[in-house]
């Protein structure tokens, strides 16, 4: 019986397979899903999240290297020591040496990445000489830390002014079209999805309460959501993120290919918006 009690234990604390869960309970952060590693600090980045502290000696390392893209943008690329990047597990206990990071454009978070490389959109980077930092963080959304300061790495970027229509532009914007040229309207997400959930973020609270969304497997989902701050909604099970600019509303489209209950969130302000409940 008592053999019986801790398989059946271990089993829930990592779901099935072995691996650990993506998914905590509504109301709860992730920093509450934390596991033993290093030493959790009271202390924040400048994102909010808590650091956790390891011995420099075989602490994780990154720097980053920007090249420009050919057609448009940035390639970013994320050289790792002592480190790896695990999607699978994301949002379960801190492992040793794991996890993901997070982009940021002069202190404002652009993206998450889940691999050494990264393509960095001209359209996301205004004129002008910026500093991109990317910032390593453990599966519980924790941030690794030696000595009291995140594990980071940073790079500068100068973003130009977009170049002849019939040249290429290294990190400009796109050339518009030429005046006689007619622009085709493009059709409301909302007609692209078989059900669409409006979500209002506001004051920190979110309207309509957060609830279940049914849907039948396939099924193609619109989450259009407004935060009255900047964001990023997170879809957790399908590693879904879309960035949240504040007072705008944004739209992600899903396809539910995979059945289960998974949650709707915000990273920063840690909301859920709406759980999806797919058959």
């Amino acid at each position: 019986m008592l053999t019986l009690a801790l398989l059946l234990a271990g089993g829930a604390a990592t779901g099935c397979g072995g691996r650990a869960t993506t998914h905590h309970k509504p109301g709860t952060s992730h920093e509450q899903a934390s596991g033993s590693v290093g030493t959790l600090l009271t202390a924040t980045d400048t994102t909010g999240h808590r650091l956790r502290e390891v011995p420099a000696q075989g602490a994780p390392e990154v720097r980053l290297t920007v090249r420009p893209d050919s057609e448009d943008g940035w390639n970013l690329q994320l050289a790792v020591k002592d480190y790896r990047f695990t999607p699978d597990s994301t949002g379960g206990a801190a492992l040793p040496g794991a996890g993901h990071a997070h982009l940021e454009l002069d202190g404002r978070k652009l993206a998450r990445l889940y691999g050494p490389w990264f393509h960095l959109p001209a359209a996301q980077v205004p004129e002008g000489t910026h500093t991109l930092t990317v910032r390593l963080y453990a599966d519980d959304h924790t941030a690794w830390a030696v000595s009291g300061k995140p594990v980071e790495g940073t790079a500068q970027l100068t973003a130009t002014a977009p170049g002849p229509p019939d040249g290429h532009s290294h990190g400009g914007s796109p050339s518009p079209a030429p005046p006689s040229a007619p622009t085709p309207t493009p059709a409301p997400a909302a007609e692209q999805a078989d059900r669409t959930v409006t979500v209002t973020v506001r004051d920190g609270k979110v309207t309509p309460a957060p609830a279940r969304t049914e849907l039948r497997r396939g099924e193609r989902v619109a989450l259009r959501v407004t935060s009255d701050r900047a964001d990023t909604l997170h879809v957790h099970g399908y590693d879904k993120e879309l960035a949240l600019p504040a007072g705008q509303e944004a739209t992600l489209i899903l396809t539910a290919d995979r059945t289960g209950l998974f949650e709707v969130e915000t990273h920063e302000s840690n909301l859920v918006l709406t759980q999806l409940l797919v058959r």
